[in-house]
């Protein structure tokens, strides 16, 4: 049975799924049908008339398609215990997922990668990714470990990227494409914030609609003391995992999108050989 105490410190349960319906812009007949129940009954747990159980739960995420970090709030909301673990890839159960990003970072060099969360905190970089900062700031330790607060921050990484307007708004749209399809993410909200708080952000950023049409690649055009250096990326998610960690893991791989910094990467990784 659900325990009154524990559900009572989180938001009721029909609040939070009608706030993911309409995230997912659908009408409670539409999940009712998905989810199988009347769209009464629905209406009856969404204004707390009706306190659903696990599986309906199960059910509502599943039609809701619910990151499991969510998932397991929902539970909570409801009175009932988490269902999916939130380990830190240190811990040796997940050794062999730990082993696998390592690989991929490794193979990506000289070229830079990065391990990144929900919030774009950078978790771990390869060689490359050292290299290649090191040398567009000329030596100088970013200010930040998040990716967002490193290309928005005037005293960080935004100084030596060329195209910042189109980067930054770029990342900024990632971070409002996760936010539209997670209501109740608090501190990723405080993070949106924060950042369109820095200097000339324009006011127009604030809204999700960025710019009128999307290139179908974003290359990041750093300045450096070797010259112009151009990359772009690939995210690499991991496929149905059952913990909150590996849900909210990307590994970023940048790749050279020209001649030259292709041959930059290689040279600075032949210089640091023995």
């Amino acid at each position: 049975m659900p325990s009154t105490r524990t559900r009572g410190q989180y938001p009721p349960v029909g609040l939070l799924l009608r706030e993911w319906r309409r995230a997912r812009r659908l009408s409670q007949l539409d999940m009712a049908l998905e989810c199988g129940m009347s769209a009464r009954h629905l209406g009856f747990v969404e204004t707390g008339k009706a306190l659903p159980s696990r599986s309906a739960i199960g059910r509502f995420a599943d039609a809701l398609a619910v990151p499991l970090r969510e998932r397991n709030a929902l539970l909570l909301a409801a009175g009932y215990a988490p269902h999916y673990a939130e380990r830190d890839l240190t811990t040796p159960a997940l050794n062999r997922v730990r082993g696998a990003v390592d690989l991929i970072l490794q193979h990506q060099n000289p070229y830079p990668a990065f391990v990144l969360n929900r919030h774009f905190d950078v978790l771990a970089a390869n060689e490359g990714a050292v290299r290649i900062n090191r040398l567009v700031m000329e030596g100088r330790e970013s200010r930040h470990a998040n990716l967002l607060r490193q290309i928005f921050d005037p005293e960080d990484f935004r100084p030596v990227i060329l195209n910042w307007p189109e980067v930054a708004a770029g990342f900024l749209r990632r971070l409002h494409d996760h936010l539209a399809v997670t209501p109740g993410d608090e501190p990723g909200q405080a993070l949106l914030t924060e950042l369109l708080g820095y200097p000339d952000v324009p006011q127009e950023w604030r809204y999700r609609g960025l710019g009128e049409e999307l290139e179908p690649v974003l290359t990041l055009d750093f300045r450096s003391p070797a010259g112009p250096l151009r990359f772009f990326e690939t995210i690499t998610t991991f496929a149905a995992p059952l913990d909150v960690t590996l849900d909210e893991l990307r590994i970023d791989c940048a790749f050279p999108a020209d001649e030259r910094t292709a041959s930059v990467c290689n040279q600075l990784a032949a210089d640091e050989m023995p």
